[in-house]
């Protein structure tokens, strides 16, 4: 009898403790419903309707029906009518499109005399999954698309073998490497977990061990107090970056086509943003244990929703809109952009320009949330 009131004691404690705990208890149910929720819906390795542009200087009832067929498959969404090579260049190199198919002047003229016509799809394939299913369609929709179109005197052209020559340029990583992908993005994960977590412990660590109430009695503002915690680890997030780029580049041969210059700058407002929210975080959790939580909390959509682990396109417009939200998925593009594309000032602007405007944003949020905490 003794031992079970001293377990029903010891078990009554607990769960009050967890009681009053509220936001631990919060993310014992929030966390597995975001992750069947993210799982479940947005996670996709088949993505469809990407974004797509065409070059068509052959406006035939052929063109106009290969094009329609591509379309019908689900995997290319026709999202730009590109005037001029260079212009469908610039819409891969932003990312703005996936694929670029051209049609030359001369196709429904060869295929009418029998010869093979071509058509040539360029495909951004720094991500090989998700264009994958995409060019595995190709060839089916176009058969599908002739023996529709190819009828009366021109129905012998579908007998015989190949009449269209189907050309298919994979663009900045054309071995479908993996590791092409996947290494520059780690760069923006490591960041995430190490720069989040470093600053999330900052205020809580001095809340528990007591001088917290010295650094609230010296004369310090809180953006001094936030810049001074922040700072060093704006240092070890740099040697992070170099020690990642120099293995990237020594063991699996990730190349550094773009300016090393804007990389560090696209660097430097990431780490500041993350530092930032880390801060924030710590202004909010009582203790360090609710900092961690907070910090894996923020880590799991990052991570899942930035375009890291699954193709970005493949998400719903919902799932899409939160990753947006995150500063991981503008890094990813701008470090992915820079090292796969070669790209310049004017094709990572926008990306840029979010980070700069979510490290305000958190940085607003973490002063507001430490006045609070003054009072």
């Amino acid at each position: 009898m003794e031992f079970l009131s001293r377990l029903t004691a010891i078990i009554r404690k607990e769960a009050l403790q967890l009681g009053r705990d509220r936001l631990t208890f919060a993310m014992m149910f929030v966390m597995p419903i975001m992750q069947l929720l993210m799982f479940g819906y947005a996670i996709n390795n088949d993505p469809k309707a990407l974004p797509t542009a065409v070059i068509s200087a052959d406006d035939s009832r052929l063109t106009r029906g290969i094009v329609a067929a591509l379309a019908t498959s689900g995997y290319f969404a026709l999202t730009h009518a590109a005037s001029s090579e260079a212009e469908a260049n610039a819409l891969l190199q932003r990312g703005e499109v996936q694929f670029v198919i051209t049609l030359p002047s001369d196709f429904t003229r060869r295929l009418v005399r029998g010869e093979t016509a071509q058509i040539a799809i360029e495909a951004d394939a720094t991500d090989p999954t998700t264009t994958a299913g995409a060019l595995g369609a190709v060839t089916e929709a176009i058969n599908e698309a002739l023996a529709r179109d190819l009828t009366g005197p021109l129905s012998t052209h579908n007998a015989r073998p190949g009449p269209v020559d189907i050309v298919i340029h994979r663009r900045y990583n054309p071995e479908n490497i993996t590791r092409i992908n996947i290494v520059p993005g780690l760069l923006g994960v490591i960041l995430t977990v190490t720069t989040v977590i470093m600053t999330a412990l900052a205020v809580t660590r001095e809340r528990e061990r007591g001088t917290m109430e010295n650094l609230l009695a010296m004369p310090i503002r809180p953006l001094e107090i936030m810049i001074g915690k922040i700072s060093p680890y704006i240092l070890v997030g740099a040697v992070q970056v170099v020690v990642v780029l120099v293995t990237a580049k020594l063991l699996f041969n990730v190349p550094i086509l773009g300016s090393l210059w804007l990389l560090a700058l696209a660097t430097l407002l990431f780490i500041t943003g993350n530092l930032a929210i880390g801060f924030t975080f710590s202004t909010i959790a009582q203790n360090q244990l609710q900092a961690m939580q907070m910090s894996f909390f923020y880590m799991m959509p990052s991570i899942l929703l930035s375009g890291f682990a699954f193709p970005f396109l493949g998400m719903p417009a919902w799932a899409q809109f939160i990753g947006n939200l995150l500063p991981t998925t503008h890094f990813l593009r701008v470090v992915r952009g820079l090292m796969l594309k070669g790209a310049g000032f004017s094709d990572i602007a926008t990306e840029l320009v979010s980070l700069a405007a979510l490290l305000l944003a958190v940085s607003a949020i973490a002063l507001s949330r430490y006045k609070a905490t003054l009072d």
